[in-house]
């Protein structure tokens, strides 16, 4: 599969990885709208592309992510109202959740997340971090709310953590260590050069299962987080039951017994 050319990212496959990078490092890796709107293109074609299993998300230079390019927004004249009619509206299309991408989701953070970065910390499925990386929110310090990053943040850790970090503004830096011990993050990766390749590691062991069987598995997960617990065991049980007859279902045992690795179906 070809991807398109995009001025702000990067998108490549490596194996059965697929790979979106931030790729603004002079501007600290900052979203503009024409990193919205590539972001919306580039999630949807790794989705398509039959042979990505899993996709990393990252970003180029000492940065991951340091949320809206906040000079564009108060230089272009139109910029302000562009986002404002998309946040009102709920109109978000920039990462994996928005674009209801139902493959495996790595988030591996290099070097600051700050303000908007938090976005791809609370949509993705997993969450690694280089040791020297580092946290925090700063709307606060610069007179704008937190809202829709927080609030996906709650169902990762600790409300109390993500008021301090809302709260508290630029004014203190969370570390990797911390943010693991909290839960925002699985794994620290030391030392920190080796995040790639330890985030296309992990990537290629999950895409060792069953893409069907994880897609279900992605939709009753993430599915249990927007209803209550009935609604969500019984949505669980849908999905679970939507396998059985699919080759895949069949194949992981046959494969099993007969000691060999499995043949899935692809995507």
């Amino acid at each position: 599969m070809t991807y398109s050319s995009f001025e702000t990212l990067i998108v490549e496959r490596r194996g059965p990885v697929g790979w979106l990078l931030f790729n603004r490092p002079d501007q600290l890796n900052a979203m503009n709208a024409l990193m919205r709107d590539e972001l919306a293109v580039a999630w949807k074609e790794l989705d398509a592309d039959p042979e990505v299993r899993v996709i990393v998300h990252s970003g180029e230079g000492r940065c991951f992510q340091t949320g809206v390019d906040v000079t564009e927004i108060a230089s272009d004249g139109i910029g302000m109202e562009r986002y404002r009619r998309s946040l009102e509206e709920l109109d978000l299309h920039f990462t994996a959740w928005h674009q209801q991408v139902w493959k495996p989701v790595i988030t591996a953070v290099n070097g600051i997340c700050a303000g908007g970065g938090f976005h791809w910390v609370a949509d993705a499925d997993i969450v690694i971090a280089a040791s020297d990386a580092e946290f925090f929110d700063p709307h606060v310090s610069i007179g704008q709310v937190v809202a829709l990053e927080a609030i996906g943040l709650l169902r990762k850790m600790p409300v109390e953590a993500v008021m301090r970090m809302a709260l508290v503004g630029r004014y203190e830096r969370m570390s990797a260590a911390r943010a693991y011990q909290l839960g925002m993050i699985s794994e620290v990766i030391d030392p920190p050069e080796r995040l790639r390749d330890a985030a296309q590691e992990l990537g290629e062991k999950i895409a060792r299962n069953s893409p069907a069987a994880m897609a279900a598995t992605k939709r009753a997960l993430w599915g249990a987080l927007e209803t209550g617990l009935t609604e969500a065991c019984r949505a669980g049980a849908k999905e679970l039951v939507s396998l059985w007859g699919h080759p895949d279902q069949e194949e992981g045992p046959r494969a099993f017994a007969e000691k060999r690795p499995p043949e899935w179906q692809r995507p």
